[in-house]
């Protein structure tokens, strides 16, 4: 095998040659052999405003490892693959950290072979489920005390709050940061006119800025271009007033006027109650993905 990690000044996410482009090239032949993602949007954005900013990435053999945090993206090109290549890209990541995490965007047999014989167990099912727009959208009446409006820069340190809150216990949603913010609103894609607020019709001391929200997003550079619901909040102070519901189906409705045929999301396989509220709505399954966590020791 010849793997080499990568120095950090060597990458560069705009070039058209070396390891950035090495990473698009495998990451582009696998999305069209697998018919999913290879990267997402976290390692894209990582990639793109961070480089190897508190990440390492080696390449070699066809693939490539990117660990950033305790997150491992692996891939190797459709014709590099069952030649040892992604275990010993994992081998080479895994040494040095002592947890991670690593998704398989359309649960692969290949990641559930290498997760297994490094001892990485599985941790988390994603569901990724998707309704077609031409499906009503039933508007929900407004809570009293609420209105729906839309996003301004403003709102963002409140927003962060509410997001924080919501996801307490959510591995990665929960802890967005102004970075991260700031670098999804930077991004081609981003239209505060999608991004729904419910907020307090008087404001009083004491009370949430932000009840809740629904950030939709619209992915144009897919063909087709698809909606999708891409984070829905609600703050716990303001909870069992039914916000999630009623902010969901005004994001619906507005995706649906967006010259798109669909709109996906994504829930945690085991949130019963979410992918029953979802199936009312019109949504059904369409792909599962999963999640490998645990520790490295021993690797």
């Amino acid at each position: 095998m010849s793997l080499a990690r990568i120095d950090p000044d060597d990458f560069d996410s705009a070039s058209g040659t070396g390891p950035a482009a090495e990473v698009r090239r495998i990451a582009e032949a696998c999305d069209t052999a697998d018919g999913v993602i290879t990267l997402n949007e976290q390692a894209c954005l990582q990639l793109q405003h961070r480089g190897l900013r508190d990440a390492a990435l080696w390449l070699g053999d066809g693939g490539f490892a990117l660990l950033h945090g305790q997150i491992l993206d692996l891939a190797v090109h459709p014709e590099a693959r069952n030649a040892g290549v992604g275990t010993a890209l994992a081998r080479a990541a895994l040494a040095t950290t002592d947890k991670v995490e690593a998704w398989s965007h359309g649960d692969h047999p290949s990641a559930g072979r290498i997760a297994s014989r490094l001892g990485i167990p599985k941790e988390r099912e994603l569901r990724i489920m998707s309704r077609p727009t031409s499906l009503p959208v039933t508007p929900l009446p407004v809570p009293a005390g609420v209105r729906i409006r839309t996003f301004t820069p403003a709102d963002e340190a409140a927003l962060l709050e509410v997001n924080a809150a919501a996801f307490t216990h959510h591995p990665e949603q929960g802890h967005m940061t102004h970075e991260d913010f700031a670098e999804r609103v930077a991004s081609p894609w981003f239209d505060p006119a999608g991004l729904f607020l419910a907020v307090p019709e008087v404001p009083e001391p004491g009370q949430p800025e932000i009840l809740g929200f629904h950030w939709t997003k619209v992915h144009r550079d897919e063909n087709p271009p698809y909606g999708e619901v891409y984070v829905v909040a609600t703050n716990p102070k303001a909870a069992g007033r039914g916000l999630g519901s009623v902010l969901t189906n005004i994001g619906l409705a507005h995706l649906a006027t967006q010259g798109v045929d669909e709109v996906i999301l994504y829930v945690d396989g085991d949130n019963d109650p979410a992918v029953a509220l979802y199936e009312r709505q019109g949504f059904t399954t369409v792909r599962t993905e999963v999640q490998y966590r645990g520790t490295t020791s021993g690797i």
